[in-house]
């Protein structure tokens, strides 16, 4: 799945193509994509309108135009084309803007989803109800880390991935993170120090910058908008890398499952959590 550096990527590229241009046409070609709701009224919600800026949150694309916001979320494996062919395949929605540029969401899964919200404020509200902070926004350091998983007995991995408690996170970036701060994945959230959450907040930083700066990974579907892949795999530490030596010490990469996800560690570099003592027999 597309994780927030890749969506940054797609973010940036389709500024100059989008913004300030109108909706020409809009043509769903899956109503699964903007369910609930119906192809009809999304398309005449949309037709007419000027985008006037594109941000991201979290995994999310926001598209805010002057009749209210639209959310695009890229689920496993859309990708969003500029100047595809005609017969690229999987698409699901082909929009036209003013100037003759086409943008082709194509998705063969077909878990991508568009929902357009004509107030404003009820799509922040969305958001806001299904994402914590931003990771590389102030509000998310290793105090705000600390706070959020200080009470929970879920592994560390599983809580990165909790986009409740950092918006944007997923199975790439919070391995590599885990691996920068020197923390097992299966570490439970409560047995970290403030000092292993700040390391870890860092770590979250800079693998998403790193991520943003090398285009985002592609390892399966992942594409930028004219179709190049992304170059972060050829940089990964640890993830996807099982059997290869650790880069810090040489030790084998480990895989194991965390949160039903597939994650790589080095148990060398990332010391195992000791189990956990069992109250004593009254």
């Amino acid at each position: 799945m597309p994780e927030l550096p890749e969506v940054e990527t797609i973010t940036r590229q389709l500024r100059p193509h989008l913004e300030g241009r109108i909706v020409e046409g809009l043509e769903i070609l899956d109503p699964r994509w903007c369910d609930p709701d119906d192809v009809a009224g999304t398309e005449a919600a949309l037709v007419g309108r000027r985008i006037l800026a594109l941000q991201r949150r979290g995994k999310h694309l926001v598209w805010r135009t002057d009749a209210g916001t639209l959310l695009l979320h890229l689920r496993m494996t859309g990708t969003l084309l500029v100047g595809a062919a005609d017969d690229v395949p999987y698409q699901r929605v082909v929009l036209t803007l003013d100037d003759g540029t086409v943008v082709r969401f194509c998705d063969p899964r077909r878990f991508g989803t568009g929902r357009f919200f004509a107030d404003d404020a009820a799509a922040a509200a969305y958001l806001d109800d299904r994402l914590g902070p931003e990771p590389l926004g102030d509000a998310f350091d290793g105090a705000a880390l600390h706070a959020a998983v200080r009470t929970r007995r879920s592994p560390i991995k599983a809580l990165l991935l909790d986009q409740l408690v950092v918006a944007g996170v997923g199975n790439i970036y919070a391995d590599e993170a885990l691996f920068f701060a020197r923390v097992h994945p299966q570490r439970p959230g409560d047995r970290l120090t403030r000092s292993q959450c700040a390391l870890l907040a860092e770590g979250v930083r800079v693998s998403l910058e790193h991520g943003i700066a090398s285009g985002g990974a592609t390892i399966d579907d992942f594409r930028h908008v004219d179709g190049v892949e992304g170059w972060f795999q050829n940089d990964f530490a640890v993830h996807r890398r099982a059997g290869l030596p650790c880069p810090a010490c040489g030790a084998p990469v480990i895989k194991r499952v965390v949160a039903g996800r597939g994650t790589y560690s080095c148990d060398r570099c990332q010391p195992r959590p000791r189990a956990r003592r069992r109250p004593a027999a009254g």
